[in-house]
């Protein structure tokens, strides 16, 4: 698993992540925000209450977290798209 070194909330629902191997970028979660098991992150103030859990997720409670390899994959492919770009 790759295991995030920090996890930043920033404007607009997005996370700033930094990987132990170099990669760091923003995903971004506003398209997903307010729907289904995300719904409770439209409260900014919850929204802002990320954190990395216990087994290295992004998490804001049990119920809600997102997959740490997930997001480096995200972060690796949007790096790989600006190289060839």
């Amino acid at each position: 698993m790759n295991r995030p070194l920090s996890v930043e909330p920033k404007s607009g629902f997005r996370l700033q992540l930094v990987y132990p191997d170099g990669i760091e970028g923003m995903i971004d979660l506003s398209p997903d925000v307010g729907r289904g098991v995300f719904a409770p992150l439209a409260d900014e103030a919850f929204f802002r209450t990320v954190h990395i859990g216990k087994y290295g997720q992004i998490s804001w409670s049990e119920d809600i977290e997102i997959c740490s390899d997930a997001a480096y994959e995200e972060l690796v492919s949007n790096h790989l798209s600006v190289a060839h770009a």
